[in-house]
């Protein structure tokens, strides 16, 4: 296995996640449509999505739980604290594009730092 694989893979996964996570911004939360649909109390699985990802983007969720796991990937030695790393990566690019960017900044550099830091011997 060459040994840039698993940060191909890795660069891979997370351009896909930050489509997903666009796809989400602008197909369910600022579609202009589900604010008719969801406007009157609805039983739409749809509705309910986007009223728990408004509550969360609301109390910052996702940017307290990024810079959270980005913090603690930063402490854990090991391949441990690398795939903690990888978590908060991904949840700092939901953070990113779901307006909780003030502290998912600090968490995608944390989270960054501790991906390209070498290994001790």
């Amino acid at each position: 296995m060459p040994r840039r694989l698993p940060v191909i893979v890795l660069l891979l996964a997370l351009s896909l996640w930050l489509a997903a996570s666009y796809g989400v911004r602008f197909g369910l939360m600022e579609d202009s449509r589900w604010v008719g649909l969801c406007a009157e109390p609805a039983s739409r699985w749809e509705c309910a999505v986007r009223t728990q990802f408004g509550w969360l983007i609301h109390f910052g969720v996702f940017g307290t739980l990024a810079l959270g796991l980005s913090a603690l990937a930063f402490l854990v030695p090991g391949r441990t604290g690398w795939w903690l790393a990888v978590l908060g990566m991904f949840a700092a690019l939901l953070a990113l594009v779901l307006y909780n960017a003030g502290l998912a900044v600090f968490a995608v550099v944390l989270a960054g730092l501790r991906l390209v830091r070498a290994r001790r011997s």
